[in-house]
Formats: structure tokens, sequence, C-alpha cells
């Protein structure tokens, strides 16, 4: 079957898909946090590889007969759950004390960045990875500070309350 996409579009967008995972790794492996570098690049080239996909069995579908039964839309929402699945599967709750939320994020990030470089938007990709590093990596300093601040609350128990 003929692909759609010529192979070096199809290597530039998984790529891609794999640089975006390993900057969100690289920062969890910075941090000593689960779900690091081969994770994130894996699940964002999952992603990105299940989106030109997709687009070419849209394109070899439409070839074959006028009318088209492959709905983009469906694949992205299979992608999400799936990646939903992985990042739930990080977050750990003993008591009262939450873990894992911020790598669970990361993951469905990593995916979201998958769906774009597969789908070949680099530039909403460029985008949100570097908002996501910011947010990942920048406000954590900004959490510091109103911790010191305002100290930790009365009802807080011993230990960190969430992942930073």
């Amino acid at each position: 079957m003929n692909s759609v996409l010529p192979w070096t579009e199809t290597l530039l967008r998984l790529g891609a898909a794999v640089a975006c995972g390993l900057a969100l790794g690289l920062e969890r492996e910075w941090k000593e946090k689960p779900a690091g570098l081969r994770t994130q690049a894996l699940v964002a080239l999952a992603a990105a590889s299940f989106t030109v996909l997709a687009l070419e069995i849209f394109h070899a579908q439409k070839a074959m007969t006028a009318e088209t039964a492959v709905d983009m839309t469906r694949v992205i929402e299979g992608v999400i759950a799936g990646v939903a699945f992985l990042g739930a599967g990080t977050i750990i709750k003993s008591g009262r004390d939450v873990r894992g939320l911020t790598t669970g994020a990361t993951i469905w990030v990593a995916g979201a960045l998958g769906v774009a470089c597969g789908g070949g938007w680099y530039v909403p990709a460029a985008i949100t990875l570097v908002l996501a590093l910011a947010v990942a990596h920048l406000l954590l300093g900004v959490e510091w500070m109103i911790r010191r601040v305002a100290g930790p609350a009365p009802d807080a128990p011993t230990g960190r309350r969430a992942e930073r």
C-alpha cells in the first residue's frame, strides 16, 4: 500500500514526537520522578504513530471509495483514553498524601504532543512543549515561595501533600 506521506515526513513527525517526549522526560528525570525519558518518549511516539496511521488509513480508504468511514477524532479519543490510563497508573494515594499527579499530567501532555506531531502540527506542539516545561519546572519555584510565605496548612499531613 502506498503512503500518502513521504517517508521523510513520517520520520520528521515521529522524530519530533520523540524529541518532545524526551524533553518532558528529561524534566522528570532531573527531578528524579517516575515516567522519565523512555516513558515520555514512547508515549509521544505511540500517539504520533497512531495519528500518522489514522491519516494513512483515511487517505487509503478515500482512494478506494468515495465514502470514508474513518473519523480522525475517534483515533485521537482512543489515544487520549490510553494515555490517560497510563497517567492514572502513576498516581498513588495513601491516606491524605497524593503522589504522581504531575507525572501523570506530563504523560497526558506527551500524548497530546504526539498527536500534534503526528498530525504535522509543529507550531502547536512547540508551544505546548514550552508551556508544559514552564509549568512543570518554573512554577516549582513559585510553589516553593508560596509554601515558605504561607507555611504549611493547619490540617496538612507531615511530608509532601502532592508531587511537585
